[in-house]
């Protein structure tokens, strides 16, 4: 059964992937023997079986540029993975986080085009190679702010505190998109041998204000936030042959977050 698991002589690309996520998921890539590119606009030295290319996910010629680099270097990549995103954290400036009524275009549009253009992008062009190639999986990382409306009680801390804030709404809008842009990619590539899923995470630990965490904790089923190793479970999961009848599918890992 370890077999259905493994990556050995696969290459993946991790858009984002010098990111909490996307780094977690490069590295347990390369652990199960794949060679993995990060396109990212941070380049940081690469761990062993990891090489990092400088891209800008908005930016259609440079995905281009980089993957034509991958190709020549080790040949079309097996796996696309789209991590790279921007959202408004717990602590986010008042600019970023007021009413609905007020929230700033430019932002709305700063998010909407990494999270969703940038997805589409690297789909255009990594996916069109895999399907050249008759084979390939792609996992597009969304959340559950993309299926379920934020909870904006969990950021009552900051309103406690004379603040006004509220959870943004690109972040759900762009997260909500690649559900049907993985459906629609995953039944137009299907004969090509190509598989689209989506990958919803709730959220993950990365030194949140303690009020935020403790609010988060005491809703979540599971009593805690993901730590960000238990994204590559999931994730290998959908990029190897232990899920090859798995395609226009959303997998759900957010702690049971969903469920109440």
């Amino acid at each position: 059964m370890s077999d259905l698991f493994s990556l050995n002589g696969r290459v993946a690309v991790v858009t984002g992937g010098a990111g909490q996520l996307g780094g977690e998921i490069a590295r347990g890539f390369a652990e199960h023997g794949a060679k993995v590119a990060i396109f990212d606009i941070a380049v940081e030295d690469a761990d062993r079986g990891v090489r990092s290319f400088r891209v800008d996910v908005t930016d259609r010629d440079a995905i281009e540029r980089a993957t034509n680099a991958v190709t020549e270097a080790w040949g079309t990549p097996h796996v696309l993975v789209n991590a790279a995103a921007l959202d408004s954290p717990p602590d986010a400036p008042a600019e970023e986080a007021g009413p609905f009524e007020h929230y700033p275009i430019s932002s709305f549009d700063q998010v909407m085009g990494v999270n969703v253009k940038g997805t589409l992008l690297a789909c255009q062009v990594i996916g069109a190679r895999m399907a050249e190639e008759g084979r390939g999986s792609i996992v597009n990382i969304s959340s559950v702010y993309g299926m379920l409306s934020p909870v904006q009680e969990l950021y009552d801390f900051r309103r406690q505190k004379g603040e006004e804030f509220f959870k943004p709404v690109a972040y759900s809008v762009s997260k909500s998109a690649l559900y049907n842009l993985t459906r629609y990619l995953a039944t137009y590539w299907a004969k090509s041998g190509v598989r689209v899923n989506t990958l919803t995470l709730a959220g993950v630990w990365n030194d949140q204000p303690q009020e935020f965490l403790d609010a988060y904790t005491a809703r979540m089923p599971l009593g805690r936030m993901a730590d960000a190793r238990e994204v590559v479970g999931p994730v290998v999961f959908l990029a190897s042959d232990a899920s090859s009848y798995v395609t226009g599918a959303n997998v759900v890992a957010d702690g049971g977050w969903s469920a109440w």
